[in-house]
């Protein structure tokens, strides 16, 4: 009895769940001071758990994305900052997606301009998804009361998450091992370990003077990524990912790197200063140490500078303040290591490799990457204006061009200004090159539409493309496909209708029934639906030539016309109907009290469901939705 009442129970529960109005999300506003004519707008959210928001910053999804209304009582200071979202690879949309569980916070600096007490208003557009569902995007309005310049109250405290900066840590502690292999630096370790043993008294002596000299090193690096973020601040670091300028630059400065370890041309920094740093290290002490340092970073700068400055941009993009600190620290951490160990213990210089031509060999390795790293930047811009420049295939070409040019180098059939006659290639760069030939050969079918998993997050998404199905792609073979008045190209070359009235009176006149597929651009199940059951070949027979297929989009966001825009009432909530995805979320949500995509309906002629509705929790394997669909065309028939 009671394995029966806890089955009917479950049931229930399962039954209720389906069609509930779900509302995973809690927003909280508050107005903190900064100073007396400055206060923070903070928007946080509380987060069920299994469910996470877009951060302001992704490609895909629907970002969070915040507009305010102008004011002559107060003035907006640079761009909203979100608090440090996780990062993790998205197979649907095939990139590197940022997203907020538990918590979120957004802060807005608010610059007050009136001695009274003002109104800020504005709004702001968000979407949630969970493993099972996405949710159509929603409209927050704001309305928030801000004091008078003089009477702001106390800051609250708040803190940030330092998720990323390990990854930034351990980038640039790698890239700067790497700089230590380059000409300009390999052969300054026998010198500086020359001068510790010559300039120290004792052993204690020199270990001492070496861990000064060591630290000293980190501090000029640090003190260059404190600048970079004092200089830009918290706003501009933070807005750099989507600003096409910021990328644009970016882009161009890569290039001018590039140019320089390929052997174009050197970036050096004047005599005149290396001259008076050199000199000043003659002084000894601490201050003759110090600036022994602050030469080597000089010296160096012809091969340290393209890597620093990238680990910077890198750094910088990511969008956190202390990003680019963090970057130097690991950086010159990683440079003064071995100068510090080998100046404290001079015989270890016995097990160095000697110098030669293999150092400028990896310049121009840095050289190829460095160049193809730069039009990630410009693909960044591009997609933010969305220009079509730089689409999916052209990059990938672009990449292959590069890395293949990278490979015939390591194999000695490309030589370039400053290299050394190569008369035999050892076993490092052999298997260098196997790797590099086979990663350029790995790119070749992202032309005809491969996804690429390995680099996802560096190409434009698949849709970004001269054809999003790969090159030529004939949609199964058949030249020309009949396409009706109002019907657009759907997943998997199925021919789909975005307006239900349409749609419907077309069902009508062929005598088939409709499948409502509530969706959205930017829902990752739905994705997961079209690509991994719609792809069966049965089910997409029958999607095709059995039923009339109604795709409506709850995230589209082109406006509708005054006349037609209103507000209703859904889920207890006031909404204002302004777009074509909110008038398909509000036919969704109050026809089938559900608001979860992917959403299937099977319609009759009359309009009337022919059988339960469908989900993707319940029906998103092949079988499942298949006996779904033949039971649908059963009742319809």
């Amino acid at each position: 009895m009671r394995i029966l009442f806890s089955l009917i129970l479950g049931l229930f529960i399962s039954a209720v769940s389906f069609g509930q109005i779900e509302d995973p999300i809690k927003w909280n506003f508050e107005v903190v001071s900064v100073s007396d004519n400055e206060v923070d707008v903070v928007i946080s959210a509380e987060i069920e758990d299994s469910w996470h928001l877009y951060s302001q910053y992704v490609e895909g999804p629907i970002p969070t994305t915040f507009t305010f209304f102008d004011n002559k009582s107060h003035e907006f200071i640079d761009g909203v900052v979100e608090s440090t979202p996780h990062e993790d690879y998205d197979k649907s949309f095939d990139t590197i997606l940022k997203y907020f569980e538990e918590q979120a916070e957004f802060r807005q600096r608010v610059k007050l301009l009136s001695d009274s007490v003002s109104v800020l208003k504005g709004e702001f557009e968000f979407m949630v998804c969970n493993n099972g569902m996405c949710l159509p995007p929603e409209w927050v309005d704001i309305e928030l009361e801000l004091p008078a310049a003089s009477k702001a109250s106390k800051p609250s405290s708040s803190s940030s998450s330092a998720h990323g900066l390990w990854g930034i840590f351990f980038l640039a502690f790698l890239s700067g091992f790497v700089a230590l292999l380059t000409p300009c630096v390999f052969p300054m370790i026998p010198m500086t370990v020359s001068f510790f043993t010559k300039q120290s008294k004792n052993k204690a002596q020199g270990i001492k003077n070496a861990i000064i000299y060591g630290l000293s090193i980190i501090g000029i690096y640090v003190f260059l990524g404190v600048v970079v973020s004092g200089v830009f601040g918290a706003d501009a670091l933070n807005n750099m990912a989507t600003n096409e300028y910021f990328n644009v630059a970016f882009f161009l400065l890569l290039v001018v790197f590039a140019a320089s370890f390929l052997g174009a041309f050197e970036i050096t920094i004047p005599n005149s200063w290396i001259n008076k740093a050199d000199s000043a290290s003659d002084k000894g002490g601490l201050i003759g140490i110090f600036f022994m340092a602050f030469t080597l970073a000089l010296v160096s700068f012809s091969c340290t500078g393209p890597i620093v400055g990238t680990l910077l941009v890198e750094a910088a993009s990511g969008g956190s303040y202390i990003g680019p600190i963090v970057g130097m620290f690991g950086f010159s951490f990683a440079i003064a290591l071995p100068f510090t160990l080998f100046a404290a213990f001079p015989g270890w210089l016995n097990s160095l490799p000697k110098s030669g031509g293999w150092l400028n060999s990896v310049k121009v390795v840095l050289g190829f990457l460095e160049l193809a790293l730069a039009f990630k930047f410009l693909s960044n811009a591009d997609l933010v204006l969305d220009l079509h420049i730089l689409e999916r295939e052209t990059f990938i070409a672009i990449w292959i061009v590069i890395f293949g040019l990278l490979t015939m180098y390591l194999l000695g059939k490309l030589k370039l200004a400053h290299d050394s006659d190569l008369k035999h290639i050892s076993v490092g760069r052999l298997f260098m090159a196997i790797v590099t030939g086979a990663f350029t050969v790995y790119m070749i079918p992202g032309l005809w539409g491969a996804p690429l998993k390995l680099i996802s997050a560096f190409p434009p998404p698949q849709e970004y493309s001269e054809s999003p199905y790969g090159v030529g792609y004939t949609l199964g073979g058949a030249a020309e496909i009949h396409k009706e008045e109002g019907q657009h190209l759907g997943p998997q070359g199925i021919m789909a209708f975005h307006d239900y009235e349409e749609g419907l009176a077309f069902a009508k006149s062929v005598n088939k029934p409709v499948m409502l597929d509530f969706t959205g651009k930017a829902c990752v199940n739905c994705r997961k639906m079209e690509q991994g059951v719609w792809s069966d070949s049965q089910i997409k027979s029958i999607l095709k030539n059995d039923v009339v297929l109604v795709s409506l989009y709850v995230d589209d966001r082109k406006k509708l016309a005054e006349e037609d825009q209103y507000v209703t009432t859904l889920a207890g909530k006031t909404k204002k109907v302004r777009t074509i995805g909110d008038k398909w979320m509000v036919l969704q949500a109050n026809t089938y009290k559900t608001n979860s995509q992917p959403y299937y309906v099977m319609l009759g002629s009359n309009g009337k469901p022919l059988l339960e509705n469908a989900n993707y929790q319940d029906y998103g394997t092949i079988d499942l939705f298949k006996d779904w669909l033949s039971r649908g065309l059963a009742a319809f028939n």
